[in-house]
């Protein structure tokens, strides 16, 4: 069997295996079975990827993606599983009152989803731009991981939310999380895009240049 053809039918099944999985796990929940619900998606991450619930509890979610990634290739079928199953773990413990558990499990969820949608993987078993937002939505009342923070810079300005990007881009300086010359870069990319796709972002070029020389003026001062 050829590498292409070992690929498919791995793909094939992941999403197939994926989608019986779901409907499984929605029927549990729908009948207040969360404990076999739990069983369940248990089963699935120890069959498919050799993860235990310990085993991920220690992981963070770079710590997954470098489990999934071999020879420079990520494995982004299994990343994006591993991703529902996460979304659907904490949702069940949600739903028990275990909200510090559901936040860790979302956490890695989304992390997983936002390196699947900026590395531009398309949707394999999950949309993972939809799915990343879902999550997102999940988590805006809590302070999230620095690692996290930063996915989510990358992927707004990605994603053309470019007042977000800024706004992530200042809470992460604030907590001196992120270097001068990433912030002046940053600048630099916006100033490239015209007004037009600017104003369609949330910002301004004039916004953008007033930003920009206050970054220069602050580090200045500062000795930068």
């Amino acid at each position: 069997m050829s590498r292409f053809m070992f690929q498919r039918d791995y793909l094939m099944r992941m999403i197939h295996q994926m989608s019986v999985a779901m409907g499984q796990i929605m029927g549990l929940r729908q009948q207040k079975e969360n404990k076999e619900a739990l069983l369940l998606v248990d089963e699935l991450l120890e069959r498919n990827f050799r993860m235990n619930s310990m085993l991920l509890q220690s992981l963070s979610g770079e710590d997954i993606v470098r489990l999934m990634s071999r020879n420079g290739q990520t494995d982004y079928a299994g990343l994006q599983s591993i991703a529902l199953l996460l979304r659907e773990k904490a949702a069940i413990h949600e739903e028990e009152g275990e909200t510090g558990l559901a936040f860790g499990l979302r956490v890695k969820a989304l992390h997983l989803l936002l390196r699947s949608a900026l590395d531009r993987s398309g949707t394999i078993v999950v949309d993972p731009e939809q799915g990343a937002r879902e999550l997102e939505r999940h988590l805006t009342a809590y302070e999230l991981p620095v690692s996290l923070n930063r996915l989510l810079m990358d992927w707004y300005e990605a994603s053309g939310r470019l007042d977000e990007a800024e706004n992530m881009l200042h809470e992460l300086l604030e907590d001196g999380e992120l270097e001068f010359e990433e912030a002046e870069q940053f600048y630099v990319r916006m100033e490239k895009l015209g007004n037009e796709r600017l104003l369609a972002g949330g910002l301004s070029i004039e916004e953008v240049t007033e930003a920009s020389e206050l970054l220069h003026a602050q580090w200045n001062k500062q000795g930068v």
